[in-house]
């Protein structure tokens, strides 16, 4: 399991649905508007139980609300409300958290740019590092071992509470704000004091292979992905095969996921999807390209709309798919305000891929199981497809 402390589940694991960037609520709130950052969209604090159905929203909202009458935490009543419920995918959040969560879905975020694993003997590694952020001045690298965070052990815990403590979500840690941090690298132990600051992702990178591959790396869906995907395949050479690398994609805006599809797409259903009971649907645009050989890339760490994207591409017979079972993240979310100002989530309805399979908890399977070498796989795939072509 890997992660950053950007896209991965804070302290709490019932709010990691939300905060890994899965895309149900932006399917609810951000369908209409495009995204959460266009001016004038709907804001999350004008949303209220009014506007969210009844069932366990109220429930969780009055919670809230007696528990705030009664001098105690809202947060944590309605935390409790979720939990009693049984919605697996329903999170309660701070407002510094839920703020935390839209300017993430803009592509910045607070931190101190460490990507991270977790070993099988529980040790945490650093698996990357962000060019220009606190870390890479610092001098970590990859391969760096993490001991501790803020004086906290690490080994053995989920990598999910590693990056909670690097973005020092606690305590609504903001930009400036210091964390210490006790590493290895082989024999040498250190200890670093960083500053964490406002960093932008590479949500989307691009690179070649030797025999002319254009490899399109999609880390998450945030603002102006959907873009820079169709962009790469507008570029690549004439021809040429594209790997469509959606491993460890966690989600994001599913707006960006539809105009990413659409560019290998020529028009037609992305995906269907229920709020309550009423059905909708989302379209890609026309023109996309249609004839270039394509693979899409995925394991247990693709998720909700990535897991759309996917579904799409695989039930249209756009490409194929290789890699593991993808995560199983397919409900829809709807915030609601409460009254002291923290955000609830709670699941309201589902999405199926365009031959109306459903995804979640059941995930979509690769056409082609790879885990070991499925760059290579896909590789060998898209030559395949070439000659046929």
């Amino acid at each position: 399991m890997s992660g950053r402390d950007l896209f991965c589940e804070p302290r709490r694991i019932r709010r990691g649905a939300a905060l890994t960037l899965v895309f149900a609520s932006v399917l609810v709130v951000g369908a209409t508007t495009g995204s959460f950052s266009d001016p004038g969209r709907k804001s999350h604090s004008s949303a209220s139980s009014r506007s969210t159905p009844t069932g366990h929203h109220e429930d969780v909202t009055e919670a809230a609300a007696e528990a705030m009458a009664d001098g105690k935490s809202p947060m944590e009543a309605a935390e409790r409300a979720v939990s009693r419920s049984g919605d697996r995918w329903g999170a309660v959040y701070s407002q510094g958290e839920y703020e935390e969560f839209e300017e993430a879905l803009d592509g910045q975020y607070t931190g101190v740019g460490l990507w991270a694993r977790r070993e099988r003997d529980g040790r945490i590694e650093v698996t990357r590092v962000q060019t220009g952020s606190p870390a890479a001045a610092a001098g970590i690298r990859k391969g760096d071992r993490l001991r501790s965070v803020d004086g906290e052990k690490v080994d053995g815990r989920p990598i999910t509470e590693v990056v909670s403590l690097l973005r020092g979500d606690a305590d609504d840690a903001a930009a400036g704000t210091e964390v210490s941090l006790d590493l290895e690298r082989g024999t040498r132990a250190w200890s670093r004091t960083l500053r964490r600051a406002r960093l932008s992702t590479d949500s989307v990178t691009i690179h070649k292979l030797p025999g002319g591959v254009t490899v399109i790396k999609v880390a998450a869906f945030t603002k102006g992905s959907g873009d820079l995907v169709r962009t790469a395949v507008a570029e690549a050479p004439r021809r040429a095969g594209i790997v469509l690398d959606l491993r460890g994609n966690s989600g994001g805006l599913v707006t960006e996921a539809v105009t990413a599809a659409s560019a290998f797409l020529d028009g037609g259903l992305v995906a269907t999807y229920d709020v309550n009971g009423e059905q909708r649907a989302l379209h890609a645009a026309s023109g996309g390209d249609t004839a270039r050989p394509l693979v899409a890339l995925v394991d247990g760490g693709t998720m909700s709309a990535a897991e759309l994207l996917t579904g799409a591409l695989q039930d249209r017979g756009r490409a194929v798919v290789v890699g593991s079972r993808t995560f199983g993240k397919g409900s829809v979310q709807m915030p609601s305000r409460l009254p002291d100002g923290s955000v609830a989530e709670l699941t309201v309805g589902h999405y199926r891929t365009p031959s109306g399979r459903g995804v979640d908890g059941r995930g979509i399977t690769p056409d082609l199981e790879a885990d070991d070498g499925s760059l290579q796989r896909a590789e060998t795939v898209l030559s395949g497809l070439g000659d046929e072509s």
